[in-house]
């Protein structure tokens, strides 16, 4: 006596549906509405900000440092606007990620921007790491935006790892440049600078607009 019965929620009209049922929905995108790639570096303008944001460039090398993996869990760490958190869970539908922001009003901007693009189960803690990371489930992967000369931060998010598990933490400060120097001496890791420059309006004529220089440690824990 099985039926199956397919149509567009839009505009459903069926009646007589048995209560025992099975119902699968495939979500697409409606006409006109921008269809955005699930690939690292989404456009800076889809996220809702105030300013403080990991801008696309970086954050494209970033995912890629953090290699995410289908069921894995990312802490981010200083989650400013919840730009690493959410593009990591966009990468897969089993991927979790915890955005730890110890503002409130960016707190509240990470669960816009989950709810926004797709993302609505990443967990939003509010809290000063690195004292709320200690009730946290353990991670595969660790991303630190912010805080990172925090006295304890590397390394507390360091021992959560398990092995296998990476690490990588972007700074745009001398102490967090000095930080990452004095934790990669410990540890090792790969230590890079990234620059960006964007093209923009100079009078009349187009030049490059450069953005603060993000130095960034990226490690996988033996």
């Amino acid at each position: 006596d099985e039926r199956v019965i397919r149509g567009a929620a839009a505009g459903w009209d069926r009646d007589g549906i048995r209560p025992f049922n099975t119902v699968a929905v495939d979500c697409v995108a409606g006409p006109g509405a921008a269809v955005l790639p699930r690939i690292a570096g989404l456009p800076d303008e889809v996220f809702e900000s105030d300013g403080n944001m990991t801008k696309r460039e970086v954050r494209a090398v970033t995912l890629a440092a953090l290699a995410p993996g289908a069921g894995e869990r990312l802490w981010d760490v200083g989650a400013g606007c919840g730009t690493v958190a959410v593009e990591w869970m966009r990468s897969h539908s089993a991927c979790r990620a915890v955005a730890i922001e110890r503002r409130p009003e960016r707190a509240a901007l990470i669960a816009a921007n989950a709810m926004a693009l797709g993302v609505p189960r990443l967990e939003v803690v509010e809290g000063e790491a690195p004292a709320a990371l200690t009730a946290l489930d353990a991670p595969d992967a660790v991303f630190v935006g912010g805080g990172i000369a925090v006295p304890g931060m590397l390394e507390a998010c360091w021992q959560a790892l398990r092995s296998g598990g990476r690490l990588v933490a972007n700074a745009v400060t001398l102490e967090g440049e000095a930080a990452l120097t004095a934790f990669r001496g410990r540890h090792g890791g790969n230590l890079g600078r990234i620059s960006v420059s964007r093209a923009a309006p100079v009078g009349p004529f187009t030049g490059w607009k450069p953005f603060m220089p993000v130095t960034q440690l990226a490690l996988t824990r033996p």
